[in-house]
């Protein structure tokens, strides 16, 4: 019995658009048209919302800013700042439950100084309570739960659970990896249908109809491509399943993220999040350990990390995301004030740099305001493109029923050359990218049933007329 897939159906056949005859895309074009259309119909509802939740984010960054204003500006700008463990003492005296998990100095002239504590009840785990003070008063301002490196507080951080898991946890976080995985499949074989078909665009110009949103549908498409693919890939790096493999592969080509030794005896094994003791006065104190990363080159805006036990040291490292990146780090030992160790950005591994970049210019810090704009615009237009593609797909029924699907059978004229390098390809990418790899193997099996179903109906109907 020969596949389903090389089989005539009961499809309404459709109409090659005209492309140059000489072109190595011809024969893959039918292909990349079935595979456009389906995973579009099929993935489009988790790209939407992940454009949707992920504009949101993008415009939470400004957002953040005006809500919570009273707690991250100070009310006047005084002439010097005290010292920061004044004003560390200060939100203990204000805060003393939990313990210092790391203190974040006021990085502007007008910006308030964040305590992070940790084990605070009511707080999540994962989370922190960012106590605020004024650097010229020691006044507490205020206190807010904060979550990840970039210091969101309740508001985005609520959005970015939204856009990550839908609130669902690590199961809801499928939903954003098998969206990041299709994205680039789908955005790669638009662009190629759009610019191997050159004399068709011609015809859509002042066009009415299907054709018509097809024009906009193509047109906004091929100029967003290059932005979807970059948010796809940079989607996945993070990602459960296949960001474990990209780690995995960066660590063989010995390109993953260093870490600081904090470890007084030399061991760069990394070091703990949180502070052992209930303050964060360790040694020498604060002021003598910030002044040392100072003297180190560390500028703002850094944040001090007490030792997590007696044989640990502080950790004093950048946390500017924004261009250029600051992202060096020294350990200071706690009873001399000496710098026992350095990191510098500039010697991280190309992969590794390339990775930080990646991921904050797919979260909107790396450019500040035109990044989050740029986030913002790009979400917008896959809104719009999954509208239009799901109105020419209602356009492709003429009105009077749902659009009708792509035939079979466009494999089957790709010449071998073409098509085992490319069925390998998709093979190696289905297998570290598996939320790609498996619904795509499950699909092809229900598309082959569908299609032995769709032949025997067929056979049978020929055979009783």
């Amino acid at each position: 019995m020969t596949s389903a897939l090389t089989r005539t159906t009961d499809e309404a056949p459709k109409a090659a658009d005209p492309t140059p005859s000489r072109s190595s895309w011809a024969p893959l074009r039918p292909l990349l048209l079935r595979l456009h259309f389906y995973a579009g119909l099929l993935v489009a509802p988790f790209l939407l919302v992940a454009a949707c939740t992920g504009l949101l984010y993008a415009a939470s960054f400004q957002a953040e800013k005006i809500v919570y204003a009273d707690e991250l500006t100070v009310s006047a700008v005084g002439d010097t700042k005290l010292p920061i463990s004044e004003q560390v003492t200060a939100a203990r005296e204000a805060h003393p439950e939990g313990t210092v998990a790391a203190v974040r100095p006021s990085p502007q002239d007008d910006a308030t100084t964040r305590v992070l504590l940790s084990g605070v009840k009511g707080v999540d785990a994962d989370h922190t309570l960012a106590v605020f003070v004024d650097p010229y008063t020691a006044e507490v301002q205020g206190a807010l739960e904060q979550y990840g490196s970039t210091g969101a507080l309740p508001l985005r951080t609520w959005i970015s659970e939204l856009h990550r898991n839908l609130h669902l946890g690590e199961t809801g976080r499928l939903y954003s990896e098998f969206a990041a995985s299709w994205l680039w499949v789908i955005a790669s074989a638009g662009l190629v249908m759009w610019f191997t078909r050159r004399r068709a665009r011609r015809k859509l110009r002042g066009t009415s109809g299907r054709r018509r949103t097809l024009g906009l549908h193509g047109g906004v498409g091929a100029w967003a491509a290059a932005g979807f693919l970059f948010l796809s890939v940079t989607g996945l790096t993070w990602s459960t399943y296949a960001g474990a493999n990209i780690d995995v592969l960066r660590t063989s080509l010995h390109q993953a993220t260093p870490s600081i030794s904090a470890s007084a005896g030399g061991d760069h094994s990394g070091h703990g999040a949180s502070a052992s003791a209930g303050g964060a006065e360790h040694g020498v104190g604060l002021d003598k350990i910030l002044a040392a990363a100072r003297a180190e080159g560390l500028g703002d805006p850094v944040e001090i990390v007490p030792p997590a036990d007696a044989a640990s040291t502080y950790v004093v490292k950048q946390v500017g995301r924004s261009y250029p990146t600051k992202q060096d780090a020294v350990a200071v030992d706690p009873t001399s004030g000496e710098v026992t160790d350095v990191l510098r950005f500039a010697d991280f591994p190309v992969l590794a740099k390339l990775t930080r970049w990646g991921i904050d210019l797919h979260t909107g810090v790396l450019f500040g305001l035109v990044n989050q704009i740029a986030l913002m615009l790009l979400a917008l237009c896959l809104i719009l493109l999954i509208v239009w593609g799901y109105r020419m797909w209602w356009q492709r029924g003429r009105g009077s029923a749902f659009g009708r699907p792509i035939p079979r059978g466009a494999w089957q004229k790709v010449p071998p050359l073409i098509l085992l390098p490319c069925v390998a390809g998709i093979a190696v990418l289905g297998y570290y990218v598996p939320l790609l790899g498996i619904p795509l193997a499950a699909f092809l099996v229900v598309d082959i049933v569908l299609g032995e179903i769709s032949h025997r109906r067929g056979r049978r109907a020929e055979a009783a007329a």
